[in-house]
């Protein structure tokens, strides 16, 4: 299983709507990352507005490459790309470059 860590920066001045948006992840996402190979998948979000997100998957390529073909990814995405900073012209999940993993203690 690999573990998958990445950041991205959400706009201090939308944290609470994309917080809000968070506890009513449309059902239809939440069966496409789940199809698609997103396990134990969770956003931690700091005041400043660092988003910390983590999953674990068999391959990220192909879990990445499986959402990108949904349908429900591409509204979603969409959606949230006014929230983050930096994207550089990028949708959300475009953006997430996983983190080197220095340590692991199971």
């Amino acid at each position: 299983m690999q573990r998958v860590c990445f950041l991205l920066k959400v706009r201090a001045d939308r944290l609470d709507e994309y917080r809000e948006r968070h506890t009513a992840v449309w059902p239809e996402m939440l069966d496409a990352l789940s199809a698609t190979g997103w396990r134990n998948y969770s956003l931690f979000l700091r005041e400043d507005g660092l988003l910390v997100g983590y999953l674990e998957t068999e391959d990220f390529a192909a879990a990445q490459a499986a959402m990108e073909a949904t349908d429900v990814n591409v509204r979603w995405q969409a959606e949230m790309a006014p929230f983050f900073e930096s994207l550089d012209g990028a949708r959300p999940d475009e953006a997430m470059k996983p983190l080197t993993e220095v340590f692991h203690l199971a």
